[in-house]
């Protein structure tokens, strides 16, 4: 009977976060990816979904996933919004924060797992509650996690003017000013919601740590 449960348990987990992430567009590789269902569940879902919501405002990307890493860093404001949603992914433990010693820095969630995904899902949508206009999709979310798990392509340096972490191309050595320093220099922060560097996130002692969101809003 307790094994039942447990099975019944793990499956409703499963397709709950699946719903979670079809609520923001997530293609069907991803959705497999975070939550190991069947494309053919997943399409199932897909249908339940749409038949309980507007079907019109439900739309299912397909084609290729993102792979363009300029995408994160072509503008100031691209490249703040990477900043900002990589510090997220840190402070809920999907990526290992720069700024710590190695004697104390923890082990990060192991991907593939539901806990995973639960807690991608829980940094992107704690981003997206930091803006006002965010433009970062979940897929490119998705990308951008995967970029820095997995890729040196993209890395955490210090800015000199504020101390905080910001991502930049490791082929560009000569920026060394953040995007938040820039905004703030130019006036543009009214996209900025948040007065503050801590995120209303879901988890009560999780907060964003601190970012060029804080540096921004000086």
């Amino acid at each position: 009977m307790q094994a039942t449960q447990d099975r019944y348990g793990n499956v409703r987990r499963r397709d709950e976060l699946a719903l979670r992430m079809i609520n923001h567009e997530a293609r069907t590789c991803t959705i497999r990816a975070c939550t190991g269902l069947s494309d053919d569940r997943i399409r199932r879902l897909y249908k339940t979904y749409a038949i309980e919501h507007n079907e019109q405002q439900l739309r299912r990307r397909r084609g290729k996933s993102p792979r363009q890493i300029t995408f994160f860093i072509q503008t100031t404001r691209a490249q703040f919004e990477s900043s900002l949603l990589a510090s997220a992914f840190t402070a809920f433990g999907l990526l290992q924060a720069p700024q710590l010693p190695p004697a104390q820095k923890r082990a990060v969630v192991q991907e593939g797992s539901l806990e995973y995904g639960r807690l991608f899902c829980d940094a992107y949508e704690t981003h997206q509650q930091l803006l006002n206009n965010p433009t970062m999709s979940f897929e490119h979310a998705w990308f951008l996690l995967q970029l820095l798990n997995r890729s040196g392509d993209l890395h955490a340096v210090r800015c000199r003017h504020c101390d905080s972490y910001y991502l930049r191309d490791r082929f560009n050595v000569c920026q060394h000013t953040c995007p938040a320093c820039k905004l703030k220099n130019t006036g543009v922060r009214s996209w900025i919601k948040c007065s503050h560097a801590a995120a209303p996130a879901p988890h009560p002692r999780r907060t964003v740590s601190r970012t060029c969101l804080a540096s921004a809003q000086r």
